[in-house]
């Protein structure tokens, strides 16, 4: 199976809500980490990302901090619906699935939002 076969028929078949929910909780921990860096008077995301030499370490782990919980989550239950659905696992297939539906979704909503709001 390749990893894009792995992904793209997925949509229709069992456990789909994945394909929702997990970016829907990106949106909000975008939504609330883009509330937070207003708060404390930081700079959007992406232009801190881009400009700040010196901060982009604790950019970087505090989005981690934020979605990580959800990308395990994520790679989680593809392994469990690859097991049910197919009797097999393919790692590298889970994790491309969590970095679609969680980790990309929160980058490029987190900017978006702040602009939104």
């Amino acid at each position: 199976m390749s990893l894009i076969d792995g992904l793209l028929p997925r949509p229709h078949e069992p456990m789909n809500f994945r394909f929702f929910l997990q970016p829907m909780i990106a949106l909000f921990f975008a939504v609330r980490d883009f509330r937070r860096d207003e708060r404390e008077g930081r700079s959007p995301f992406f232009l801190a990302l881009l400009t700040g030499r010196g901060h982009r370490r604790e950019l970087v782990l505090s989005a981690w901090k934020s979605v990580g919980k959800v990308f395990v989550l994520a790679v989680v239950l593809e392994l469990v619906f690859q097991y049910i659905e197919l009797r097999v696992f393919h790692p590298s297939v889970a994790l491309l699935a969590g970095l679609i539906l969680v980790v990309v979704p929160y980058l490029l909503l987190r900017g978006p939002v702040s602009r939104l709001i």
